[in-house]
């Protein structure tokens, strides 16, 4: 039986959590998450605790917030102007804007306030600065 490497697909199941417990996702009742290890398709930590693993193999994983999704950006609220979204995007708190930068890339915002004149957005990922807990397990591993 192999061993997680570098490179590898893989198919886990589980459950991530906050560090009160409150779980923000999960494969439970779906297919097996799959991806290729290391190669930045899941979260650094997450992609770390693989390494040596095998099939069959459970794994609990404590992930700080600079393994995840990082620190929260001081700045990464904006505040728009309504005109410049098209009418026809619907805004609603919660709801996400695609926005593209002058360079071409294309951030996601989530929508936090709406007014008749300006749309308040949080360029941060809605798990920056929180610690997480991956509970996984290993359903199969193909070598690269």
């Amino acid at each position: 039986m192999a061993n997680i490497k570098k490179g590898d697909t893989v198919q886990i199941h589980y459950t991530g959590t906050l560090t009160d417990g409150t779980v923000f996702d999960s494969s439970a009742g779906k297919d097996p998450l799959e991806f290729q290890v290391g190669v930045g398709h899941v979260i650094p930590g997450l992609d770390a605790a693989l390494i040596g693993m095998a099939v069959g193999e459970k794994k609990i994983v404590d992930i700080p917030c600079a393994q995840a999704y990082g620190d929260v950006i001081e700045g990464g609220r904006k505040e728009l102007a309504r005109s410049m979204i098209p009418d026809h995007i619907p805004l609603q708190p919660g709801g996400q804007l695609q926005m593209q930068t002058q360079d071409g890339q294309v951030l996601l915002m989530q929508v936090i306030d709406v007014t008749d004149e300006t749309v308040l957005v949080d360029a941060n990922h809605p798990l920056a600065g929180k610690d997480l807990r991956f509970d996984f397990e290993i359903v199969s591993v193909r070598s690269s």
